[in-house]
């Protein structure tokens, strides 16, 4: 047997700081998905397919058992977590103002052909960690708000089973930060809307689960939304 285990077990063990398992889900597709468009702060609701995939992810959260839902107050979040407490019978809801989406300020509306046009946008998009978008925020700064609200709830919550209902770029930045992961690459971890990722938490040490996980896993592989090629010179 790989000793890898061995050394887990004795981790997950340790009684100091929080403990608990983070269920990091992104909310339910929009309309404003399927279009490429930058929604950041704007009340933007589930469209009808978004409603069943969180109808289909709360089924499938059956086995992973959540105890709570601290959701992003955001209406396409709310709505994901509302139908997700309702699927798991009636399980509470904690708004937490900081797994919100990233202000994107002037970006937001802005198709995905439009946004690459951006001069602000290109240099964002070569050091995101060091430059910010237009409404203020570096992803690192992103990154430190998520992390310490899934420690706060984990601290509050202790040993329990927490289920966070966020947005694309929270999740990716907090799952970055517990593997240990260089910020530079948290585009490359995909999440998908009604996904499901789980980390386990004991002290410092932190446990990957699961990433991305989705009842339908062939939409993994599947575009988020149709890009036009370049026109041939």
């Amino acid at each position: 047997m790989a000793l890898g285990p061995f050394y887990v077990a004795q981790k997950l063990l340790e009684t100091n700081g929080a403990r608990g398992v983070a269920i990091l889900m992104r909310h339910g597709e929009t309309g404003w998905n399927r279009e490429g468009r930058v929604m950041g702060r704007h009340p933007v609701e589930l469209n009808e397919n978004g409603r069943a995939q969180v109808v289909a992810t709360a089924r499938f959260a059956h086995t992973v058992g959540p105890e709570l839902i601290v959701t992003s107050p955001l209406v396409r979040a709310r709505q994901s977590a509302e139908i997700m407490a309702e699927g798991l019978g009636g399980l509470e809801i904690v708004e937490e103002p900081d797994i919100a989406e990233v202000l994107y300020g002037r970006w937001e509306g802005m198709s995905y052909h439009e946004l690459i046009e951006d001069p602000h946008y290109k240099t964002y998009r070569k050091s995101p960690t060091e430059n910010p978008t237009p409404g203020g925020e570096t992803i690192r700064q992103v990154q430190a708000r998520g992390v310490a609200a899934v420690m706060r709830a984990l601290t509050a919550h202790s040993g329990k089973r927490v289920l966070f209902v966020s947005h694309g770029d929270i999740v990716r930045t907090v799952l970055c930060h517990f593997m240990g992961l260089d910020l530079t690459y948290f585009h490359r971890i995909r999440v998908d809307n009604a996904t499901l990722s789980a980390i386990q938490v004991a002290g410092d040490f932190a446990e990957v689960k699961f990433l991305n996980l989705l009842p339908d896993p062939g939409r993994a592989f599947v575009a988020p939304f149709p890009i036009k090629k370049p026109p041939q010179a």
